[in-house]
Formats: C-alpha cells, structure tokens, sequence
C-alpha cells in the first residue's frame, strides 16, 4: 500500500507540511479524553513516534475504538501539521485497522527489563530499546562494507560447511544427513556414509579460504556468519555471530595493527555521524557518557604494549585477581578490564604473545616464544579483534600443526600456498556483536543479535 514512512516525515518536513499523507505502523501507546484521543504511532523506520491527534467529532468513533489497543497495526490518513509540543502531529482523517492486537500483548508497558525481552526475541524488534539497537547494527554493517570497498578490498563468500578447523580447538558443530540412530563399525565408516563422505561442520572463521583468496588478489575480506561450539555461557559469547575478517598481502603486523585501528575509527565515526538519535538513546539508557566514549576514541591514538608489558603491568598493579598473572597465561576478562579501563583508560594493542596459547597460522618471532600476534582490548568488552601476521615459510607451518597434532593432509590446499609464491601476509577478525556491544554500550551480547544462539538455548 502507498505511504510515507515516519523519518521521511521528519527528515523533509518542510515537503509534507500541512499536506494529507498517509502512515502505516503499531501504536505504541495511546491517550484518550472525551473529544479528543492521542495515538503515538511507530513504523520502525526511526526511533521518533509520530503522534496522531483524534478529534472524535470529526473522526467516526467507531473506528477510534480498536485502533487504540497498543500493538494495533494501522494505516492513517490525516494532515501533516506543527505540533507546539511535539514539532509535527498527524490530524487524523481516516483510520483503518491492518491488524488488531488483543490485551495479552506482552509489550503493554512503556519500559520492559532486557531478562523479560530475552523471553519474547520474535516481539522485541518492536520495542524502541531493539529499534535502535537493530538501526545501529545495520549502520555499522554498511560501514565496515564501505570501508574496504572505499579501500580497494574485494569481498569474498568464504564456505559455510567446511572440512578444516581454523582455530584448532575442535569446538566445531558438526553437520550430518545421518539419522540420529545410525549405528557403524568405526568413525571413518560413519563419515563415508555421510552427504560428503567425510566429517562436516559449520566453519569457525573464513580465514584459511581468506588468506587463499588474497593470495591472489592482493587484499580482500569476508563478512558472514561463524559458529563455535563453545561452553561459554558469559555476557560475551554466542554459538553464532557475524565474522568480518581482512586478509592482506605484502603486509606486516606493524601495518595491520595500523590498519585494524583506522578501520575501527572509521566505522565508529559514520556511526557518530548517521545514528545521533540511536547514540543519545544509549548514552541515556545503556551507558552514561557512551557518546563522549566514541568521541575520545575516535579522536586519539590507540595505546600499544607487549603481552611481556601487559602482564608486568597487572604484576606490579597492586590488584587481587580471581585469575592468577604469570608470563604464558591467557589474559582473562578482568585482566583486560584492567588494563583498558583503569591503567590505560582506552582501547589497547597487546602484542607478541607466546606462541603456546596462540594459534598454529601465526607468524613465530625470532626470539622462537612469541609471535606476532595482536587483540584488540577495548574498555567495558575486552576483546574485539584478534590479528596477526600470518607464518609463511612452508616448513614453520608445519611444524606448527604437527606440534599440535593437526592432520597435514587435510590442509593441503592452505599449505599449497606458502609452497607456491609465499608472501608475508596478515589479516585480523572482528565479531560484529562485540563491536556492536562496544559501540551502542549494550553489556549482553544477547542483546544485539535478532534470535541470540548460546549454549543450552537455541
């Protein structure tokens, strides 16, 4: 049906003043006198309500009646006019109901805890919380397209079913045609009665197919979904989550790390630009002074400091950690939350990590402990991005997979490329979720995905 949206009512007001237009959307709440009803209509375009003005003499009351119910879904007709109060009102002429909406509608209040929200994922989109929330993400997206377009990167469609495990830590989900009560000999028997004949699963990042396409195209990226099968029920970690992840030749870790931090200001800054109305919702009700945040951030350097730095660091901070600090540890979330927001007070590149907790594609340093390797640690998420550069001598490769019992053969393809034209490369990866968090101040990642997939619920 032919209408015009709310922000195009909003945004050329000046077009539309004093015309006869017509709104579609759900009334979000509604007041009513004995001459006159007030309707605050919302089509999901942006996060302003548009408020519709009855006039019961003028508007057959009959149809004023159903149409008050919050959740109605209406189609309205009326006169685009200034509003003291508002800026601009709809004088309604004409209501029809698209679709009524009884009173077990579960979203009759104003404001709604994000625990009960989590219970109804298929209702909260309608909520102005969710709005914005799905209003930044889609600015964000388009932002980190623009970025490498604007770059010269190409984007690629890596494979969602694969038969390798980038990271090496085997928490893959599995995919099968098999019935649930297939019964074999063996495991290999199992597989090579299988859709592939041989064990599939859903991909945990891009990267390998990645580095195989900018091996011959110089520079590129990915951009879709991945999935780890990981038993961390923790603010932070979904089993599915959307992956951007560049991969670059001629490149070294020193360039990247430039890189990953000009990107990171970049898309934060078009989302300063683009969603002001968003930010001022989230600075108001998810983080206090979110915006002056990105601001700061977007506006000064990002501190750099060696994991050896970082660790001595917490060592001497005078702090009682739950995870005890030494040299070849995994930096836990209350180490990184140390570091970014009491010692550092902004995001922060922890470089050269040993290589025993790090993963077997990255580059050894010469001291033959560390690699060169990055993450990203930005005060209120922790981690962002994961980068390095990438090993390219053949044999380092591995020797790297064989220390951690990885089957060659099934990485053949991979290893092709550093046995024909090996180039130094890097590349990082960055969870749109957690940016996502970072940017908007949202603290669960259950929060900024449409349908959240975590361990246990599905």
């Amino acid at each position: 049906m032919k209408h015009t949206d709310i922000k195009e009512l909003f945004t050329s007001s000046a077009k539309y003043l004093n015309e006869c237009v017509t709104v579609c959307g759900w009334v979000r709440t509604w007041r009513d006198s004995k001459a006159v009803s007030f309707i605050e209509l919302n089509d999901g375009t942006c996060l302003k309500n548009l408020q519709l003005v009855i006039d019961k003499n003028a508007v057959d009351e009959a149809q004023t009646k159903p149409a008050l119910a919050t959740g109605t879904a209406l189609c309205v007709k009326g006169s685009f006019i200034p509003s003291e109060r508002n800026g601009f009102e709809l004088l309604v002429k004409n209501i029809e109901i698209l679709g009524e909406c009884p009173t077990d509608y579960p979203l009759q209040k104003k404001h709604h805890t994000l625990d009960f929200l989590r219970t109804i994922p298929h209702l909260r989109p309608r909520t102005r919380y969710f709005e914005a929330v799905f209003a930044v993400r889609n600015e964000l997206s388009y932002a980190i397209h623009k970025y490498f377009h604007e770059h010269g990167y190409k984007y690629m469609h890596t494979p969602i079913l694969t038969g390798s495990d980038c990271e090496g830590a085997g928490e893959m989900f599995r995919v099968t045609t098999q019935p649930w009560n297939a019964k074999y000999k063996s495991e290999g028997e199992y597989y090579a009665d299988d859709f592939f004949g041989a064990k599939a699963s859903l991909t945990v990042s891009g990267q390998l197919e990645g580095e195989v396409a900018a091996m011959g195209l110089g520079k590129i990226y990915t951009f879709g979904p991945t999935f780890r099968a990981e038993h961390s029920n923790t603010p932070r970690h979904a089993a599915e989550f959307w992956h951007i992840e560049p991969e670059i030749c001629f490149c070294d870790l020193h360039e990247i790390i430039d890189i990953a931090e000009d990107f990171i200001k970049s898309i934060i800054g078009d989302v300063l630009k683009n969603c002001p109305d968003e930010l001022a919702f989230f600075d108001e009700r998810a983080e206090k002074g979110l915006i002056d945040k990105l601001k700061t951030v977007v506006s000064h350097d990002f501190a750099k400091v060696t994991y050896t730095e970082a660790v001595d660091i917490l060592l001497k901070s005078g702090k009682t950690f739950n995870y005890p600090v030494e040299w070849g540890c995994d930096l836990q979330t209350e180490h990184e939350k140390y570091l970014t927001e009491e010692h550092f007070k902004k995001p922060v590149f922890v470089t050269d990590y040993p290589a025993a907790i790090k993963s077997f594609y990255m580059k050894l340093n010469a001291d033959g402990k560390t690699v060169a390797a990055t993450d990203l640690l930005v005060p209120g998420v922790g981690e962002i991005i994961g980068c390095s550069e990438r090993e390219a001598d053949l044999e380092k490769l591995k020797a790297a997979m064989t220390k951690r019992n990885m089957p060659l053969e099934a990485y053949t393809d991979y290893l092709d490329t550093r046995k024909f034209g090996s180039v130094p490369h890097s590349g990082f990866g960055l969870g749109l979720e957690r940016i996502l968090m970072y940017v908007t101040g949202v603290a669960n990642i259950r929060d900024v995905l449409l349908y959240p997939r975590t361990v246990g619920s599905l």
